[in-house]
């Protein structure tokens, strides 16, 4: 196997990604925009950039740096924003690739490519259409089309994996607040809340990742992948209490009560994911690169954040 370029290696999936190929002895060039140890500074992602140094030997590349999802965005243009990192840069690179004779190409997209929640008994497949609806996921998808077309036009074979939330050491966001109130021993306050989640450790993500560097499967096919059972909210924070070797307990909370404290904290996008349902049935995926997530679930949320 030639050398794998992973982009945004000092980042959570990245960092993971590198020392799980490191583990298991997989030749690798990291390359980030911080400095890490054992990694290669790049000057920045952009449109512009030479990758041509990075690029000599390369068989696989895994492009997980990006302009990440954002609560509160601060950018007068989010949608240019996004282009420019997740489109413009990510088409940038695999255009230089192809040319170098880069064998394929992953992309780590989102879900969020399929839309913003699912409805009961109907979770997303690979086949179902895109449907994204914010910035974030537009230009994810739009970096999907473009990849497609470098790959038609070039004979690279791309890779593009729809991750849902994704947790493990040094996740932040939702995930880490409920792990810090379950570390605390706080009651669930989710009892009424009857939602579905699918959810992915980042070392199965990674051990995906990985697999579908030289899988014949994997070639020209996106993927959804999760870890396979959907939790409510509720179900989440139970399993985190016991993981932290604290007593689950609950306090029921009415659903209105949650939107109302969103509405007044201007929080109304955290409160959605609190409350909505995202299921992935990633059967498929499986069947078709006959992969099985590593860690069950109560190993993976045992591995703290």
């Amino acid at each position: 196997m030639g050398v794998t370029l992973i982009t945004g290696a000092s980042g959570f999936i990245g960092s993971h990604l590198v020392a799980d190929m490191r583990r298991r002895g997989l030749p690798i060039r990291p390359v980030s925009r911080r400095e890490a140890p054992g990694i290669t500074k790049i000057g920045s992602y952009t449109a512009e950039t030479d990758w041509q140094p990075h690029l000599q030997d390369v068989d696989h590349i895994v492009h997980l740096a990006a302009r990440v999802h954002v609560m509160r965005e601060t950018d007068a243009d989010p949608l240019t924003a996004f282009r420019r990192a997740n489109v413009d840069a990510t088409l940038n690179l695999a255009r230089q690739a192809a040319s170098a004779g880069v064998k394929r190409f992953i992309f780590m997209s989102t879900i969020k490519v399929n839309g913003e929640e699912t409805k009961p008994g109907k979770p997303f497949t690979n086949s179902d259409p895109p449907n994204p609806q914010d910035p974030y996921a537009i230009s994810k998808a739009e970096a999907e089309t473009g990849l497609a077309e470098i790959g038609q036009q070039s004979g690279m074979e791309f890779t593009i994996i729809r991750p849902p939330l994704v947790y493990g050491p040094g996740v932040g966001g939702n995930f880490a607040t409920l792990l810090r109130w379950a570390k605390l021993g706080l009651p669930s306050i989710f009892p009424r809340v009857e939602n579905k989640r699918s959810l992915i450790y980042v070392g199965n993500l990674t051990d995906f990742a990985i697999k579908a560097l030289n899988h014949p499967g994997a070639a020209n096919r996106h993927f959804l992948v999760s870890d396979g059972t959907p939790l409510s909210t509720h179900q989440l924070v139970f399993k985190l209490l016991v993981a932290c070797g604290n007593k689950p307990r609950s306090v029921p909370v009415p659903l209105t009560a949650f939107k109302w404290a969103g509405s007044i904290a201007g929080k109304e996008q955290m409160i959605e994911r609190l409350l909505n349902s995202l299921e992935i049935d990633d059967r498929e995926t499986r069947d078709t690169l006959s992969w099985n997530e590593p860690f069950g679930l109560e190993v993976s949320l045992r591995a703290g954040p």
